[in-house]
């Protein structure tokens, strides 16, 4: 939380410096005033974080419920919750009869309905386990989907406003990459060519919007004639040049897919795509995996913001990392709108930034 913290000031005294000390005909005078302002409100928040609300977390009473649901999912809110006092619950046990306790996480397949009516009625609140295992961990739990699930969530129609704000949220964006990629082309071209012969661009086939195949451009990142593979880099193989390194690490390597994007093949927020031959084997052994390609895939989404990979990735690199990444797409494809598209926009803006100011 220290590191966290401290970033987010940083990012703050950067933008206000550029902001009060660039634009001169700004009222605010003496700007000593911001400095002190930065300073200041950086060793109050230190303060209250590592002091005072600890002492707060600790002496805050935390509600007792009851967890009826099993599985690995079952488990992992059970372990999360009871293990981190910022959660206003705090399960007690896994089965009924604690008279203390006031609340119920209920899965409805291990519990009848005239049951959870019958705890209703003894003043205790129920809560569906999908929805609190939504909100703690901001992705859905596999597990518990069926094809009812879907039909409620996913087949649903967006309205027009959201459309028509995305596409132009789209439109507006894809340009600017495209500009992007003509600016910085040329360095990159020269850049690549120490490194040895090769393209500048590559051409990969990948899975669209109702796994339509469709061509994504990308800045070449990888050795000379090492394409992009339908199967995961092993442990110890690096395939990336040094300059296809810093473009990654920056997502300048997406670019120019806002060519893509205002072709209305990609979007901005939504699941990655696939290469074709990775995409058919996760189909193949995921259920429900196919789902995913309901919405337009983007360049970023919910799943990029939220799942850490292994060092050195961007994407999952293997079924497991995969399944997670799945979670938080079927969260994305339920709760998705404007307003969660913005939060994905800010927050990859954020982490683009850092990724950065740190290389």
């Amino acid at each position: 939380m220290p590191d966290a913290l401290l970033k987010t000031q940083l990012a703050n005294i950067l933008f206000a410096a550029l902001f009060f000390f660039l634009v001169p005909g700004f009222g605010i005078t003496p700007k000593t005033i911001l400095a002190l302002y930065l300073v200041v409100s950086l060793l109050l928040i230190f303060l209250w974080r590592l002091a005072v609300y600890p002492r707060l977390s600790v002496r805050r009473s935390r509600e007792q419920a009851i967890l009826l649901a099993r599985g690995a999912e079952a488990d992992e809110l059970f372990a999360e919750v009871n293990g981190n006092t910022r959660y206003d619950v705090q399960f007690c046990s896994r089965k009924l009869g604690d008279a203390a306790a006031v609340l119920v996480v209920a899965d409805g397949a291990d519990i009848d309905t005239e049951s959870l009516d019958k705890l209703s009625l003894e003043g205790k609140q129920v809560v569906a386990f999908e929805d609190l295992y939504e909100e703690v961990f901001d992705r859905v739990p596999l597990s518990r989907l069926d094809r009812a699930w879907f039909r409620k969530n996913v087949s649903k129609e967006d309205s027009l406003g959201y459309a028509l704000a995305k596409r132009a949220f789209d439109i507006v964006g894809g340009l600017a990459m495209v500009v992007v990629t003509m600016l910085v082309a040329p360095f990159v071209y020269v850049a690549n060519r120490f490194e040895g012969p090769g393209a500048l661009f590559i051409k990969q086939e990948r899975f669209g919007r109702y796994g339509a195949k469709i061509i994504v451009y990308k800045f070449r990142s990888m050795q000379k004639n090492l394409a992009a593979s339908d199967e995961w880099i092993p442990e110890g193989v690096n395939r990336i040049t040094k300059v296809g390194a810093f473009l990654r690490h920056t997502s300048l390597d997406e670019f120019p897919q806002g060519i893509n994007i205002i072709r209305g093949e990609l979007s901005l927020i939504g699941p990655r795509t696939d290469i074709l031959g990775l995409g058919q084997r996760l189909t193949e052994s995921l259920p429900y995996y196919k789902e995913r390609y309901a919405v337009l895939p983007g360049i970023t989404g919910w799943a990029q913001i939220n799942q850490q990979y292994e060092a050195g990735h961007v994407s999952p690199q293997s079924v497991e990392e995969t399944q997670v990444r799945l979670a938080y797409d079927f969260y994305y494809l339920k709760h998705r709108s404007l307003g969660l598209d913005i939060v994905i926009a800010l927050k990859t803006v954020k982490r683009m930034f850092f990724r950065v100011s740190s290389w």
